[in-house]
């Protein structure tokens, strides 16, 4: 199968890459490398992945990438996914979020008018629904967003089904859950697992904004990947959460990890909590079971440790 990927020399995408590679596909990359890094697809370019170094708002560029590859699926991961920098540039992130998508849905549409590519779009549990009682909450529970994030991935989707009814697009859009795993920046502004490892690794105390009994669900980058190629491969429509239906606090990982840090792990240190951070967030997955046969494998404790190892060297 020919697919592309976008924001596929990021974390996620970067996994996703090798796994469509090990399938046997032909893979197309577009990443404009400002967040994700060509080192993460040395062995997939190695392997005869193709890198097109573009930003999704330049709509010409990406028509021609997509028109020259004529890709039957297209995984759209490219995307401002920093909750902080959304609140204080809510329109920077509505150029990435919102226009970028439109972009990939205007694209593929223009490339195959009579039988445009499927769109999988990487969407978001938590900062969708913002702060619910309906726990693990369901994608019939209404959106009620926190941040500007979680707003312009909700607008982002109603683009998916606007595509759907105007020209027949094959679309869905995956609500993910708290990704977390190896390749996941250290550094960067998001991923709290991959933050409080760097952290620990570099004898640095973790810093936990709020008291830390705000939950997550967090699902492992391997099982995501799963999820992407199926609902690549399906002809499931609308949105399905991807999660894990377990909820764990802040203060359970940094245990956890100080558990696998050993003796003299650092104290963590607190902050004040944040603007647009929701309390709890956990996602009920029996969608992705019905429509895509999909459910989590790894469990937090293995997921955790896998992660740590894996930063060992970074």
């Amino acid at each position: 199968m020919r697919t592309l990927v976008t924001g596929g020399a990021g974390f996620i995408g970067s996994h996703l890459v090798d796994a469509l590679l090990a399938r046997g596909d032909s893979v197309t990359v577009v990443d404009d490398l400002s967040s994700g890094r060509k080192s993460n697809l040395e062995g997939a370019l190695q392997a005869g992945a193709v890198l097109e170094r573009l930003d999704i708002r330049d709509a010409d560029a990406l028509g021609s990438v997509v028109a020259a590859v004529e890709p039957e699926a297209i995984f759209h991961l490219a995307a401002q996914v920093d909750v902080r920098l959304s609140l204080s540039d809510p329109a920077l992130d509505a150029r990435l979020n919102i226009e970028g998508t439109v972009n990939v849905l205007e694209a593929a549409r223009a490339a195959n008018p009579a039988r445009p590519a499927r769109v999988v779009f990487s969407s978001t549990g938590g900062a969708i629904y913002g702060d619910t009682d309906v726990l693990p909450t369901p994608e019939t529970v209404a959106p009620l967003p926190m941040a500007a994030y979680g707003q312009s991935k909700y607008c982002a989707e109603r683009y998916l089904g606007l595509f759907d009814r105007l020209y027949g697009m094959s679309t869905i859009a995956l609500r993910f859950g708290n990704v977390y795993g190896p390749r996941q920046d250290p550094h960067g502004e998001a991923g709290v697992v991959a933050i409080f490892c760097g952290r620990l690794r570099a004898g640095g105390r973790p810093k936990i904004f709020g008291d830390g009994r705000q939950t997550r669900d967090y699902i492992y980058v391997a099982d995501l990947v799963q999820a992407l190629l199926r609902a690549g491969d399906s002809d499931a429509g609308g949105v399905v959460n991807i999660g894990t239906e377990e909820e764990t606090s802040v203060l359970a990982i940094v245990d956890r990890l100080a558990e696998l840090h050993g003796p003299g792990a650092p104290e963590p240190e607190f902050a004040p909590a944040r603007l647009g951070e929701i309390e709890r967030s956990c996602l009920a997955a029996g969608r992705a079971g019905e429509v895509l046969g999909w459910r989590s494998q790894t469990a937090i404790a293995e997921g955790l440790r896998l992660t740590y190892e894996a930063l060992a060297g970074t």
